[in-house]
């Protein structure tokens, strides 16, 4: 497709934009077969394989029902054009949006050792959704069916890993760790961070869907903060520890990627976001006091020092938790649920008065000093 005729499709997909009612209706039937006769109606959007997959899965939708010839189209990635109408409450800018991908190459030994969906991409170009910068990623239940399905792609937006590290990550790491610790992340080339968030979405995903408590089957039993922040931390850990063991994975490239998964995990994710810390800044947060409290790191005169025990201290928290969820073996979801938050909150940082979390003060005085 020419850059003319694209340019038209954003264009012409930014205008029906414009026109969407409230997010509540966009699962509404009747709203959606009256989109899908706006879009036979564009000129150039319309004539796109993925828009008249989409356009025949409107005309019949029902809640709940699956979007069948989209989603087959995104998958079987005939091209690399995605469109339909999304409905994410973490990912508020998207609703209907168009993606033309680029795909990135995944080592064959990790793609074989680790495999599944995940599909890390850079974007070429998009509409105004996919251009916010908390859009990094896109599952297949953010359609507005709400369907996740095993074979569904879930496309990871590395180039938005990239600006991140560069902006936050690197920033720190210049900061508040010790000059020797991770040399290879703190001066990674950008084809070798890219390289290093692509193995670290491809085992991060791989690892939800693996051990005793595997997602999507335990996800309302995680569901609550401090337990989707363990999970994060589970599939890091486990990724980092594969980076470090397994050995069909190139050397330096595992080497770089096991430094990438640990400072984005440890660091970036303790600074980011508002005032109250997501799911993710918990597990950066439970990661963090766990290794401080078994020798992993040290922390001295606000400098951030790894220690030798530092992978023997991953294993024994992954298993501390893989222990735990072992028990589903003989007790129920919600008496594992118990041990889980109980294990959680002996390392994070609940406030008493609100019972919600908060940041750790060292992570909040260097987000204040640091302007990240």
């Amino acid at each position: 497709m020419s850059d003319a005729a694209l340019a038209e499709v954003i264009a012409e997909c930014e205008q029906l934009r414009e026109e969407l009612p409230p997010r509540a209706r966009f699962t509404d039937a009747d709203f959606v077969h009256d989109l899908a006769g706006r879009l036979k109606q564009t000129k150039t959007l319309s004539r796109q394989t993925v828009t008249q997959c989409f356009i025949a899965d409107a005309e019949k939708f029902e809640p709940g029902q699956p979007l069948q010839q989209t989603k087959r189209h995104i998958n079987e990635a005939t091209d690399t054009h995605l469109f339909s109408l999304f409905n994410a409450s973490y990912f508020p800018a998207l609703s209907l949006d168009y993606l033309v991908y680029d795909p990135l190459p995944i080592n064959e030994t990790l793609a074989e050792a680790f495999p599944g969906p995940t599909t890390p991409v850079t974007l070429r170009r998009r509409s105004r959704g996919f251009a916010s910068r908390i859009v990094v990623a896109l599952f297949p239940e953010n359609h507005i069916d709400g369907v996740q399905r095993s074979e569904d792609r879930i496309f990871y937006f590395i180039d938005k890993f990239i600006e991140r590290y560069r902006r936050i990550t690197c920033t720190l790491l210049r900061e508040i760790v010790a000059d020797d610790a991770l040399p290879l992340v703190r001066n990674a080339t950008d084809a070798q961070a890219e390289r290093a968030a692509t193995y670290w979405v491809c085992l991060h995903e791989y690892h939800h869907r693996h051990g005793d408590m595997p997602l999507p089957e335990f996800l309302p039993t995680k569901s609550l903060k401090p337990l989707a922040g363990l999970e994060e931390l589970r599939a890091d850990v486990s990724g980092m520890l594969a980076c470090l063991s397994h050995p069909g994975l190139p050397a330096d490239e595992a080497a770089m990627a096991y430094e990438f998964i640990l400072a984005e995990r440890l660091l970036r994710y303790s600074v980011e976001g508002a005032k109250r810390p997501n799911y993710d800044g918990v597990a950066s947060q439970v990661l963090f006091n766990y290794l401080r409290a078994k020798d992993g790191i040290r922390l001295q005169d606000g400098i951030i020092h790894l220690r030798p025990r530092l992978p023997e201290v991953l294993a024994e928290i992954l298993g501390h938790i893989h222990e735990i969820e072992g028990h589903i073996a003989t007790e129920s979801p919600e008496a594992v649920q118990r041990r889980l938050l109980e294990f959680a909150n002996s390392y994070a940082v609940v406030d008493e008065e609100s019972h919600d979390y908060r940041h750790i003060p060292y992570f909040e005085q260097v987000k204040d000093r640091l302007g990240v």
